[in-house]
């Protein structure tokens, strides 16, 4: 099933808007106030595409085209919609937001008492996680630069105080959703010797090496990166001073939430609410990728034309800089670590702090190195295997492969991957995080791979991968009921399972809406030049454009009639063949060719009518 970006966009908004609004108004619906990551979730179904995508662009009225004015009528008119919006995230920002006006990040029903005997107190859903700190820093730059656009085209007092307020409110989340993964993030720092420390070298050294050489390798590749983290003592990193103890072994990345007695980041003059902390000093590796696509945003190009971050946002900007760069260069090395196989093939990836293993752990492996990848534009030798690992990740997941009966991968997806949420039991109760978000995880890593890559063959192969993913999910929205055409419902593609059902999943819907628009700007990138098909294309320009000086040199006809409009067409695919050789030689060749069979038509007329004189 071929992606058409545009054509699906409109599906999941006209989806989206039947749902989530009733004449111009926000439905609460099951997600009011429940978690402000499911809440966040939804409104960038609708704010992401309107603020990347020009042709969705909602914040100019006279702009907007017909078929997205027509998918959205349950939010308004042309000049109505934008207005709706900012009321909707404004209504967002009223919810989650505490009595002392400091916003609130709660993880809410997305949070799951590990004893099923027990029920989620009121206490507990309120914790703050790293999910809504991410998603609020996306969809917090999202808003902002929509109200930045769209208060230029009125002039209504009511308008622009609606406009100021909401920028207020929105501009505080974002310094707090920043602040919130500063304090998040963590180095956790132990003995070789320790469980964690043997679950460490049997993974990197996939029990092909003694644990001394492991150690030795890993001070040796970590001494650059070890020394950058010390260095960093001084710039609010939190770390065990025996970091400086090259046979100590160490991850960093960030907790499921702000890490217990991080200290309050005082040095800005307007600092939001900043609670304690109680989760564990331990790095998971689902968060840390949950972080570094929220913090990506913090330096797109939008984010800088526009100017959306202020002075103290810029600080705080920075410093989250560095703790993206660390996580990335560690997670990256340790899944390539070792001269042979990679760690990350040797699948399924094995967690050392919790102890569990699984192919979603393999992804958000993958998903850092990809980040990493993109980061350095990696060699075509990287790309290829993180390919072949992806092509293994989809055929394991059963989205390329058949799912068996009693398949117990079917886990994967329904009821998903569990995890403790270590330090949690502070709350009361042990919770759990639930991630049932493999294959549209699968479908962002694979188009983000196809963008980065400048190798035909292994484009090719992600594409076709990615089209197979993305029938996959397609497949699996919901047919009918309030959620219709929304995400998810595994059934339709994993009839033979038995106990799985449709539920609506903000989660999922999101991501497949962030992959629609990935995959529209990787269609909007030049396609990869073939170096064997340029050098023909040149070929056979440097033929065809001799030939033409050729039959410029006979007179007969002169520039009137046939003749003389056939050598102007020549004359003008020739010039566009020669300024497409480089950028698209597939392209140059196919305008070559039929030139050269009109000039040999023109040719054997020409000696046609010689022979009749």
């Amino acid at each position: 099933m071929q992606i058409k970006p545009r054509q699906h966009l409109l599906d999941v908004w006209r989806a989206v808007a039947r749902h989530s609004f009733d004449d111009g108004k926000l439905i609460s619906g099951d997600t009011g106030g429940l978690s402000s990551v499911a809440d966040a979730e939804r409104l960038l179904c609708l704010f992401y595409p309107a603020t990347e995508v020009p042709a969705f662009r909602l914040d100019q009225p006279d702009t907007t085209e017909r078929d997205v004015l027509r998918v959205l009528e349950p939010v308004g008119n042309r000049l109505e919609i934008p207005l709706n919006l900012i009321n909707a995230m404004s209504q967002y920002m009223r919810t989650h937001t505490d009595a002392d006006d400091s916003p609130t990040f709660a993880g809410g029903h997305y949070f799951r008492p590990a004893d099923p005997g027990k029920e989620l107190t009121h206490q507990q859903a309120q914790l703050g996680v790293v999910d809504s700190f991410s998603m609020s820093v996306t969809l917090s730059l999202a808003t902002l630069g929509f109200l930045k656009v769209y208060e230029a085209t009125t002039t209504r007092p009511e308008v622009h105080a609606a406009v100021e307020e909401l920028r207020a409110a929105t501009s505080l989340r974002l310094t707090a959703a920043m602040i919130s993964l500063l304090r998040s993030f963590t180095v956790n720092v132990f003995d070789a010797e320790s469980e964690q420390g043997q679950r460490l070298i049997r993974v990197i050294g996939q029990d092909r090496q003694s644990d001394r050489s492991v150690l030795q390798q890993f001070a040796r590749r970590f001494r650059p990166l070890r020394a950058t983290v010390i260095e960093s003592l001084t710039r609010g990193i939190q770390v065990d001073e025996s970091i400086r103890d090259e046979s100590q072994l160490f991850e960093c990345g960030w907790a499921w939430g702000v890490v217990r007695d991080a200290p309050r980041i005082t040095d800005l003059a307007r600092v939001p609410g900043q609670p304690d902390g109680i989760a564990d000093r331990l790095p998971y590796v689902y968060f840390t990728v949950v972080a570094l696509d929220g913090i990506q945003d913090l330096f797109s190009k939008r984010t800088l034309t526009l100017g959306l971050l202020d002075e103290d946002q810029q600080k705080l900007a920075e410093a989250l800089r560095l703790r993206w760069e660390l996580s990335q260069e560690y997670w990256s090395t340790v899944a390539r670590f070792g001269a042979e196989r990679w760690p990350l093939e040797d699948l399924p990836w094995q967690t050392t702090g919790l102890q569990l293993e699984s192919e979603y752990f393999s992804l958000t492996v993958a998903a850092i190195l990809v980040h990493d990848l993109v980061r350095r534009n990696a060699t075509d030798d990287d790309l290829t295997r993180t390919v072949a690992i992806m092509e293994r990740l989809a055929d394991r997941g059963r989205i390329t492969s058949r799912m068996t009966a009693d398949d117990p991968v079917i886990r994967l997806h329904h009821p998903g991957v569990t995890m403790p949420l270590a330090g949690s039991e502070r709350s009361g109760g042990l919770l759990q995080w639930r991630m049932t978000d493999y294959s549209a995880q699968m479908l962002k890593r694979i188009v983000q791979l196809a963008a980065l890559s400048q190798n035909i063959n292994s484009q090719g192969r992600l594409l076709q991968l990615a089209e197979q993913t993305f029938e996959h999910l397609w497949h699996r929205r919901i047919a009918d009921g309030e959620a219709a055409d929304l995400w998810d419902d595994p059934r339709p593609v994993y009839s033979d399972s038995p106990g799985i059902g449709k539920r609506l999943s903000w989660s999922i819907t999101e991501r497949v809406t962030e992959c629609l628009v990935a995959a529209r700007n990787l269609y909007e990138q030049q396609p990869i030049p073939s170096p064997e098909l340029a050098q023909l294309a040149r070929e056979m320009l440097s033929e065809a454009n001799h030939l033409f000086g050729k039959e410029q040199l006979e007179a007969a006809g002169g520039t009137d009639g046939n003749r003389g409009r056939a050598m102007r067409s020549i004359e003008s695919r020739l010039d566009r063949a020669r300024a497409l050789v480089d950028s698209r030689p597939a392209t140059a060749f196919a305008l070559a060719l039929p030139v050269l069979q009109e000039l040999d038509t023109l040719a054997q007329a020409r000696g046609a009518g010689v022979k009749e004189g």
